[in-house]
């Protein structure tokens, strides 16, 4: 059992349709058929969404996104129409707010990877493979690979897994040619954006995109290239061999399984509301992410 500890009711605000509430953003449609999307402080670990947030976190999602938006756009287009709160919208919804053209969603995740970790240094402890692609003997926790490589996921409900699936797997479910799109666009973008992430300090293990189609044209959707989706390291602390210290939610997981928080993550009990100390890290993380990438301070 996993999903939300206290599941919030979606705020009505006239000429919008309430259309989903996920683990982070809540998504409504407005009367021209476009997407309203607003990232809430929301934070989820292990499959739940905690009934603590973190303040400034869905403002750090969405400008971090549309910056990221603009450092990609040569490469791929994106949903995003305006920033403009609808009429009527609660205050806090500015700084936090995508207007988005309404896409034809891809059911995959589009995951890149250039480190080894996660579910896939798991699955290349047991078969030296990530998502059916064979890599080198001698890999650790955080090795480089000697490529990235695209390494697919189907995309879950709110409290279940994502599942990594093998490419083959993807061109049978979207199509050959729509599966090799998903494949160029995904590695372009995480190429990009880790040499830019690399110039600042910062090393980009991981990150998954969402890509839909607006008529025959692919367009990059949701979030991109925030730590919710991507795993941040700090440059200088990276050494391969065991987990590394990163830019997102470590401080919530690290609480979480230690024995101050006293839950069991095998349970079937609800996790804890987070204690200050723990938010105010969290916080600082996602700030100093959004402020070494940017290279502005965060306001």
């Amino acid at each position: 059992m996993s999903g939300f500890v206290e599941k919030p009711e979606p705020i009505q605000v006239p000429g919008l349709v309430h259309l989903h509430t996920g683990k982070v953003r809540e998504l409504y449609r407005n009367e021209a058929g476009e997407l309203v999307m607003v990232a809430s402080d929301r934070i989820s670990a292990y499959d739940w969404v905690l009934p603590t947030e973190i303040p400034d976190k869905g403002r750090v999602l969405t400008q971090l996104s549309l910056w990221w938006f603009d450092q990609l756009a040569d490469l791929l287009p994106h949903h995003v129409l305006s920033t403009e709160p609808p009429a009527g919208a609660p205050a806090d919804w500015a700084g936090r707010t995508l207007v988005c053209k309404s896409l034809d969603m891809v059911p995959v995740e589009c995951v890149a990877r250039g480190y080894l970790t996660g579910s896939g240094l798991a699955e290349y402890a047991e078969t030296r493979t990530v998502c059916g692609l064979a890599l080198p003997e001698g890999l650790v926790d955080g090795s480089e690979l000697p490529a990235p490589i695209f390494t697919p996921a189907t995309k879950a409900a709110v409290g279940e897994h994502d599942e990594n699936v093998s490419y083959e797997e993807v061109a049978r479910q979207v199509g050959a040619e729509t599966a090799a799109q998903l494949r160029q666009a995904t590695l372009a973008a995480y190429s990009r954006a880790r040499n830019i992430a690399r110039e600042r300090g910062i090393v980009l293990a991981d990150t998954k995109f969402e890509f839909g189609f607006d008529g025959e044209t692919l367009v990059v959707a949701d979030e991109v290239l925030t730590p919710d989706s991507s795993r941040f390291w700090p440059a200088d602390r990276w050494e391969p061999g065991h987990a590394q210290p990163s830019y997102d939610k470590q401080f919530v997981r690290d609480w979480l399984t230690s024995a101050e928080s006293g839950w069991d993550r095998r349970s079937e009990q609800p996790p804890p509301a987070l204690p200050q100390h723990v938010v105010d890290a969290t916080r600082a993380k996602y700030v100093e992410a959004y402020e070494r990438l940017t290279g502005t301070t965060w306001s």
